[in-house]
């Protein structure tokens, strides 16, 4: 009997469609429900014809990481009013505010008076975030070209804002946004610190001074430990300070940021808790450790 022909060629392109078929849908389940494609595009996390590289589909990772984090406060905040003010220092292209809007903003825009204001310097990343704002039609986004520092006296921004993310802004760009939510009475701050050299110089500066006969400074003998030490301290000392403030604070690791060894989460609360023993701490922490000229910085009293 003459055997059955067997179409290999068509055989070989149903297999080839099914695999086609099998990626697009595995992109489709890494990719949130109603999320814009388009955005994702302009991103560059999607490719052109809504395709997830390699390289892509980490930063997809990355930012959705970090959105499960901020999503629950602002789920928090919504039950109180809608008008949620949030303020993203260093901004950036906006990857995280974009995200933020389009996730969790943009449903209920047309009834909401919810807004997301980006702080950049670069005026060029501030006109481009400005006119995708605009493309997109997410008009509860505006961008300013300001500078941390700037944005703490600055009349455009309200008096009071709801939520201050800081996504590694370098050295003191951090504790300037601590100073600014410290000043809008920020709900919450969402901070991921970065390059911290200014407590690193001090420690260098003071070294055979104000801890000669501290045991504890043998923690920062070394120029590389100073650096390392440096900025743990310096962390700990933002920690101290925003609990010495009234605020709950958390600090966890930012998984998934695997391009960064800055990848420290700082959340903190606002829950009017008990501050005099954090601010004795923090007190004793610059004393031990030769900081007492950091008082101005880590101010506990507005």
């Amino acid at each position: 009997m003459k055997k059955p022909e067997v179409k290999k060629s068509k055989q070989n392109k149903s297999d080839g469609q099914r695999g086609q078929d099998a990626t697009d849908n595995n992109e489709k389940h890494e990719i949130r429900p109603g999320q814009s494609l388009e955005l994702l595009k302009e991103l560059h996390i999607l490719t052109r014809d809504g395709k997830l590289n390699q390289d892509s589909r980490r930063k997809l990772k990355q930012v959705y990481h970090l959105y499960q984090f901020i999503e629950p406060l602002l789920e928090s905040l919504q039950k109180d009013h809608a008008d949620i003010s949030l303020v993203d220092h260093g901004a950036g292209k906006s990857y995280l505010g974009f995200i933020l809007y389009d996730l969790f903003f943009k449903v209920g825009q047309s009834q909401s008076k919810a807004h997301i204001y980006g702080i950049e310097t670069r005026d060029e990343l501030v006109q481009r975030s400005t006119e995708l704002a605009r493309r997109l039609n997410f008009p509860g986004m505006s961008f300013l070209t300001l500078s941390v520092a700037d944005s703490i006296t600055s009349d455009q921004l309200p008096d009071r804002i709801d939520i201050v993310t800081a996504l590694h802004a370098c050295d003191t760009a951090t504790d300037d946004a601590i100073q600014f939510a410290l000043k809008k009475k920020a709900r919450f701050m969402v901070l991921v610190p970065c390059c911290q050299a200014e407590i690193a110089a001090e420690l260098r500066k003071n070294k055979g001074d104000a801890v000669r006969n501290n045991p504890l400074s043998e923690m920062w003998r070394h120029p590389i430990h100073t650096r390392e030490f440096g900025s743990q301290i310096t962390n700990v000392l933002r920690c101290l300070q925003l609990e010495a403030h009234g605020y709950q604070v958390r600090v966890t690791e930012l998984v998934g940021w695997e391009h960064s060894m800055k990848n420290e989460l700082i959340i903190a609360e606002y829950k009017g808790l008990p501050a005099k023993r954090p601010a004795e701490r923090l007190a004793e922490v610059l004393k031990t450790t030769g900081l007492e000229s950091m008082q101005r910085r880590f101010f506990v009293t507005p």
